[in-house]
Parts: structure tokens; sequence; C-alpha cells
């Protein structure tokens, strides 16, 4: 039987979603737990890898059992889990089903906190120079992404990947004050390595004067590296919806 199960979970702690040989991961916690309920190894498949100390309010992953799931099981595999993970259904599928090459949309969001906020360190990006951000600019660089259907610019070097095709949905700054925060929000079929935190970084750079809107679409054209790259933190990172056909 194969088995979906949706979670979330804070990556402050951990590497990334994919194992690591020298350092802790939430697939690795997740795997060690469900190996200890079921009594026999488990190996899940996840929607797709997420970097070190990146965040997850929404994801997907797979695995394969011959136990059939009794109603407790969710509540025992929770309470073997850390309190930074969290699984929050487990639902049977077809064995076909897969949960990296049957998702067909992904969306995540990047917080900037606009005042040091106690509570908020490990989840969001402190800004404190914001004022001196053109708002209406960085919308500018969000609004041209959906314009195109290849981002190199905006990949991290040595990723090894045969093309940097990308379905572009939807690409947004919104702006919080009552919560003090601007919340980048971005939807597409799949992403690149680190491009999230690229595409932040470039509306940032142009925001603060340090590349114009031109330099970003010139980039894009001609699919080449800005000449002036930024990579944000990953504690403003959250993954936020994966979405399947079934």
């Amino acid at each position: 039987m194969r088995y979906f199960l949706t979670l979330s979970y804070r990556g402050t702690r951990y590497a990334g979603w994919q194992v690591q040989p020298n350092a802790p991961s939430v697939q690795a916690t997740l795997e060690a737990a469900l190996s200890t309920i079921l009594r026999c190894k488990i190996e899940i498949t996840g929607c797709g890898r997420t970097d070190a100390g990146v965040h997850a309010r929404y994801y997907v992953a797979h695995f394969d059992s011959e136990a059939i799931l009794p109603p407790t099981f969710l509540n025992g595999l929770n309470s073997l889990l850390p309190n930074d993970i969290a699984v929050h259904e487990i639902r049977p599928v077809s064995p076909e089903a897969h949960a990296r090459f049957d998702a067909y949309e992904r969306s995540y969001e990047y917080v900037v906190s606009l005042r040091k906020d106690p509570f908020s360190t490990e989840t969001a990006w402190h800004y404190p120079l914001y004022k001196r951000l053109d708002f209406d600019k960085m919308q500018e660089v969000a609004a041209l992404l959906t314009n195109y259907s290849a981002f190199f610019p905006f990949c991290k070097t040595d990723s090894g990947l045969e093309h940097y095709a990308c379905e572009m949905k939807t690409a947004f700054w919104q702006q919080r004050p009552e919560q003090h925060q601007w919340i980048f929000h971005i939807t597409a079929n799949r992403f690149l390595r680190g491009m999230v935190r690229l595409i932040v970084g470039a509306c940032v750079q142009v925001g603060r004067g340090q590349l114009h809107v031109e330099d970003v679409k010139k980039a894009l054209d001609e699919q080449k590296p800005l000449k002036k790259s930024l990579s944000v933190p990953p504690e403003g990172l959250f993954l936020t919806d994966v979405k399947y056909p079934f």
C-alpha cells in the first residue's frame, strides 16, 4: 500500500528536507519515526527539496508499507516526532501516485520583517532599512516574472540541471502593515535550486537602487546571470502549498 502524508516543519535546525550524511534532515527524522512505529525500514519520497533553514507550512511525501494503519497511527507517529515536525494527514493512494512527479503546482512565501521581533527571528528576515526600499520597483520585478518561461539568472551555479524552464503562475509582493511584514508570493509548476531566495534578492537590490528593473529584464531576456546577485537568508522562506491532479 502506498500512503501520502501531509506535514509541516520548522526547518531551523535541519540541513533541509533531503537526507544528509553528517547533518540532521527532516526526511531522516521522519523515516526514523515511521520505521520505529511500523517496525521495518521505511523510505520516504518528498515532493521536493528544501534548503537548510527553510520551512514548510504544507509539504507532501509518500511511503510504501504492507501494514494497514490503525486510526491511532497519526497520533502515535506525532508522539515520536520532535516539536518542529508535525504530520497532519495520512491517506492511502494508488501504487502509481508519486509525491514529487505528480505535483503540478507549488507555492512559496518569503517573509520580510520590518521591525525587530523576538518571536520571528527564525521565521522571517529582519530588514531594518526597509524605508530605503522602493516597494513599487520591487513589485515591478515580480510582475516581470510571469512573462518568462526560463529562469537561468535565478538558479544557483553548478546545479547540474538539463533545463531552466518553469511555468510561472503568479509572483507578487504583499504589504501587511498590521504585522509589520512584507510577503513575497510565488507559484509555479517547479522551482530551480535557490530560485525564490535569488528572486527576492533581486527585488531587494532593485528596491534599494543597486540594480534596475531593466537589468533584471535583460538577464531574463538573454538567460544570463545578473551583474549583482543576492541570495536572501533561508529563515524567511516557506513552502506553502503543493497541488495534485487527484
